[in-house]
């Protein structure tokens, strides 16, 4: 079987380099020339909460040649129509894409390459990019989980996508896709989208006073959007989400809270991609993420505040009106 990461950053490395060691034949690419020629003279250079180094198969876009049986897209979703139809060239008639982005995006790939080519995956862990080789793990190596499905369960490269993510970690095949994507994406719409517009870690999110209200409110706007959707949200790494964060106040709400820096023990220093792209003066992801809860409210009457201050906020950086400050959580207290 042939495979490939498109979108080698810092997800897409540190997935490449676990499963080269494991002596997994796949291909990292990306338009990061340097990256590349760093990859091939040196290899991958994990560190964070591992260090090893590995040789790795690295090639730009252009250097691709035949098909693949698997393409893990690790891109920025909002590209995903030109990047998925320059992939279909390279992808093997009885071939999957396997999105493995944030939000919902299968809808967008599998609008180009078919829903029964269409894979999904929720990854349960995160990384930052440092660039030249390298990359950084920062969850705890015992958390690096996938849940992975697609439009028909029946579809074997599922099981052939899974026999490969299996070689990095633990891997649920889950009948409930949807409600995998939809925990996902409320786990990121509080924590992903509060670092990336205060440039916090994950952990000193879940451990601030007024930023951990915030982050819960959040999560809560998301499970009443993805209910009022009909989604039941899956459990993440075997806890229920909704029975232990879901409140509107009173003493589950004051042990919500207590939890929360618990439950980011093992992530605490992950940091949102989307703020290291507002950093450098560049478009995020914002929209697909807390957009998606907001567009998708709106269809429902559900009220969103917080989604929508986030969206507001993250906007006002992307147009150069609003500096990434711990500051901006003063953005978002006291709303209703």
């Amino acid at each position: 079987m042939r495979a490939a990461i498109y979108g080698a950053g810092a997800m897409g490395t540190v997935l490449g380099a676990f499963l080269s060691r494991a002596g997994v034949q796949i291909d990292l690419i990306t338009r990061n020339v340097a990256h590349v020629n760093a990859l091939k003279t040196r290899g991958a250079t994990i560190g964070g909460t591992v260090n090893f180094t590995v040789p790795v198969t690295a090639l730009t876009p252009a250097e691709m040649t035949g098909e693949y049986d698997i393409i893990f897209l690790m891109t920025k979703q909002r590209e995903n129509s030109a990047i998925c139809n320059f992939l279909k060239d390279y992808l093997a008639a009885d071939g999957a894409v396997c999105t493995m982005q944030n939000g919902l995006p299968e809808p967008s790939v599998a609008a180009v390459v078919g829903e029964e080519r269409t894979l999904g995956c929720a990854v349960s862990w995160g990384a930052t990019f440092k660039g030249e080789g390298c990359a950084v793990l920062t969850s705890d190596p015992s958390k690096l989980t996938f849940a992975l499905g697609g439009y028909n369960a029946g579809n074997p490269k599922i099981a052939e996508a899974a026999a490969l993510l299996k070689n990095m970690g633990p891997v649920a095949v889950e009948e409930n896709f949807l409600g995998a994507r939809w925990a996902k994406l409320a786990v990121n719409s509080a924590f992903s989208s509060l670092s990336a517009i205060t440039g916090l870690t994950f952990g000193e999110v879940a451990r601030g006073r007024e930023s951990k209200k915030i982050a819960l409110a959040l999560l809560n706007e998301a499970f009443a959007v993805a209910a009022a959707c009909g989604v039941r949200i899956a459990k993440i790494q075997g806890h229920d989400i909704v029975k232990i964060y879901g409140c509107r106040g009173g003493l589950k709400k004051m042990i919500a809270l207590k939890l929360l820096p618990l439950a980011m023990k093992n992530h605490g220093d992950i940091v949102s991609g989307m703020y290291y792209d507002l950093k450098a003066g560049k478009k995020c992801d914002i929209y697909y993420i807390n957009g998606v809860i907001a567009h998708s409210a709106k269809n429902f009457g559900v009220p969103v505040p917080y989604n929508l201050k986030v969206l507001s906020a993250a906007q006002r950086i992307m147009d150069g009106q609003l500096e990434i400050s711990p500051q901006n959580i003063g953005l978002l207290t006291g709303l209703k």
